[in-house]
């Protein structure tokens, strides 16, 4: 097995040790914190394995962030960078079609409804060719500023044996 190279041979000097702990103390990204802290254990003499362990990380990947690192000589070298991540299921459903639609009664739509709910609007988008699931729409929902809540019924009338289901207190 091969002796790990010093931090000098590497080109890590004091002055790159105090820069990585200035930024382990700066950041709150978990997995930025793992690539500064692997680097600064090898910036200290630990040898790239167990930086690694101790950094919870891959030995491959500790040997991609040193040399990311030693070409920018920069902690935010170690940053993740921006993904574009996976596409909207329904782009379709706008934060302004949305408004629309929730604006407008439930009654004028054709339902026998006086208020919007998750799973009604669901059905009615479903029939406008928008397929979106309940957790969808009430996330769309709160990222459009809406707020959603669950219909409380009421009865129109007291039930005309409440004393006797409730007892005497009940009575009136």
């Amino acid at each position: 097995m091969r002796p790990a190279r010093s931090p000098a041979e590497l080109g890590l000097t004091a002055h790159d040790r105090r820069k990585l702990q200035r930024a382990l103390r700066q950041t709150r990204d978990a997995r930025h914190f793992r690539r500064l802290l692997a680097i600064k254990l090898i910036a200290e003499g630990k040898g790239p394995g167990e930086a690694a362990h101790l950094a919870a990380l891959s030995r491959p990947a500790v040997y991609c962030w040193l040399e990311r690192y030693l070409a920018e000589r920069t902690p935010s070298a170690l940053v993740d960078a921006p993904r574009s991540g996976r596409p909207r299921k329904a782009p379709r459903l706008t934060s302004k079609r949305l408004r629309r639609v929730v604006g407008s009664s439930p009654e004028k739509a054709g339902w026998a409804s006086h208020g919007w709910t998750v799973p009604l609007l669901c059905t009615h988008l479903q029939r406008q060719g928008l397929e979106v699931s309940p957790r969808t729409l009430r996330r769309r929902l709160r990222e459009a500023g809406l707020a959603w809540k669950r219909p409380r019924y009421v009865y129109a009338t007291a039930a005309p044996h409440l004393g006797q289901k409730k007892g005497a207190l009940f009575a009136v």
